[in-house]
């Protein structure tokens, strides 16, 4: 991951080992980037996981989705 990316997610994301025992969430929420995942391997659509999780913004889901895809991109071309 590039220093770049790496600022990226962190404008997406926080970690506090005091806050949810320390899980990955969506920055300013206590929602679990997982929980997305969980959610499109479900085949909820994107709509559907922010109509259960309104703390999550469209643009914060959408940028977490687009980094994962740039990273495991990243991973299979080299």
């Amino acid at each position: 991951m590039t220093a770049e990316q790496w600022s990226r997610l962190d404008q997406i994301v926080w970690v506090d080992p005091g806050r949810m025992s320390g899980t990955v969430c969506f920055r300013g929420t206590r929602v679990p980037v997982e929980t997305l995942i969980d959610h499109i391997e479900g085949n909820a659509t994107l709509d559907q996981f922010l109509a259960g999780f309104p703390s999550v913004s469209r643009e914060q889901a959408i940028q977490f989705i687009e980094l994962a895809k740039e990273s495991l991109l990243a991973c299979v071309s080299s």
